[in-house]
């Protein structure tokens, strides 16, 4: 099938790629001209394991092209897929549509026969009613169904979760563009992947639902975590205990500084603002919404303390700034309201991820930025982990000691075991133990 993607972002360039590898001809489109000449020269614009090779291999196959020009790009495509950013509008946290309906505009201009139009990119419920009016008043002539058909990658996995998903939600009613939505999920279909058929609306609010029951499971074993601190108990082995049990599943009950990243925060406020304009308030979430922003300036104020009553001057290195492991993305990571807590009181601080030095670099100029773990100790009071990447998992911590004015560590994943880092001569810190 041919297969137009619009927007080679995170979620356009991985679909992109992953439909390419079933064997789809496929044609990513951008406005950037800096990243289609990126790609071109086989230069990523994000950091995804894997990516590189996937996208190398299939343009040498001949299946995966870049392009800034839409209109030809669009003609004669069975599908165009519109996956362009929906960020947080500023002052109201509405989803900004305005980059969809822009990409609406311009596949209305260019369309030339049957086609069904895909948004991949988050988007409210009945933004695909809004969508499908664009093109019928642009182009009646022209048959174009509109289909909805949310992602679910996880940053760091996004290969994997699109080559091996759960499940593949499709919101249409229309028996046409079913057909051709089956066409092109078929390499999935045929490894039984479920693919799950509902109305356009009820796959638009899939999305929100989904990111909004996985923040608040996250939420919640945080709130948890500050409990077992009070009354001695251990978060890790309450987590185990509760996720053993098949009604909840053990999958994000990991404590630690909050979510951040491109889905979660702007995800649950945009279902709050939909919520608020149909007068059915999810009270839950906001709560959600609530206490995950305070935690993260919490997890500084945690920082501070394991310092001692007089942190001004002392030095802390923060381990890890990407909002997760195994991606450079910086949005909403929690590490910059620790790192802004910590220099709101004197401290400096010196940080080190193995992705994410650039980006960071650019939203957070204060901070001393080093080539490793090891450089970043050098001098300092406190040694914290803010992200769990693989590098911080099996520190040599007796290296380490040696590097810094005192031997303290604050593990905010619970990476370690509090028996192994005070036998090695650390004051251990964790989140809910």
């Amino acid at each position: 099938m041919r297969i137009t993607m619009i927007g080679s972002g995170y979620v356009g360039l991985v679909s992109g790629a992953c439909f390419a590898d079933f064997g789809h001809e496929v044609i990513c489109v951008d406005k950037d001209e800096g990243k289609i000449a990126a790609l071109k020269a086989g230069r990523m614009p994000i950091y995804e394991p894997g990516l590189d090779t996937l996208v190398a291999s299939n343009v040498a196959a001949g299946r995966l092209t870049f392009t800034t020009d839409l209109a030809s790009s669009v003609a004669g495509a069975d599908a165009i897929f519109i996956a362009v950013g929906t960020p947080s509008r500023r002052g109201d946290g509405h989803a900004d549509l305005s980059y969809v309906f822009a990409a609406t505009e311009e596949i209305a201009a260019a369309v030339t026969g049957p086609t069904v139009v895909v948004t991949k990119s988050t988007v409210p419920v009945g933004t695909g009613d809004k969508v499908e009016a664009i093109l019928r008043e642009k182009r009646p002539e022209v048959d174009v169904q509109v289909v909805s058909n949310p992602e679910f990658l996880r940053e760091g996995a996004a290969i994997g979760d699109f080559k091996r998903p759960d499940r593949i939600v499709i919101g249409t009613d229309d028996e046409g563009a079913q057909r051709v939505m089956r066409g092109v999920y078929r390499p999935l279909y045929l490894n039984e992947s479920p693919i799950l058929f509902v109305s356009r609306r009820t796959s638009e609010l899939i999305k929100y639902a989904a990111n909004a029951f996985l923040a608040t499971k996250i939420t919640f074993i945080n709130e948890i975590a500050d409990l077992c601190e009070a009354v001695g108990a251990d978060v890790q082995d309450v987590s185990r205990g509760i996720g053993l049990d098949n009604r909840i599943g053990k999958k994000f009950l990991h404590a630690g500084p909050g979510y951040g990243g491109s889905c979660f925060p702007k995800d649950t406020l945009a279902l709050l603002k939909t919520a608020e304009d149909f007068e059915s308030p999810i009270h839950i979430v906001e709560a959600v919404v609530k206490v995950n922003d305070s935690r993260k300036r919490a997890m500084g104020r945690k920082v501070l303390h394991a310092l001692g009553d007089a942190p001004k001057g002392k030095t802390v290195a923060l381990l890890g700034l990407t909002f997760k492991p195994n991606t450079d993305d910086m949005r909403d990571a929690p590490s910059i309201a620790i790192a802004q807590a910590l220099l709101d009181e004197g401290v400096t601080v010196r940080a080190y991820d193995p992705e994410g030095v650039e980006p960071a670099r650019r939203m957070m100029p204060d901070l001393t930025y080093c080539s490793d773990a090891y450089d970043a100790a050098g001098g300092a009071d406190a040694v914290v982990i803010v992200t769990e990447w693989d590098a911080f998992r099996a520190l040599d911590l007796t290296r380490l000691k040696t590097l810094m004015t005192a031997p303290v560590l604050v593990d905010l994943r619970n990476v370690y075991r509090r028996e192994e880092v005070e036998a090695a001569g650390f004051a251990y810190t964790a989140v809910g133990r």
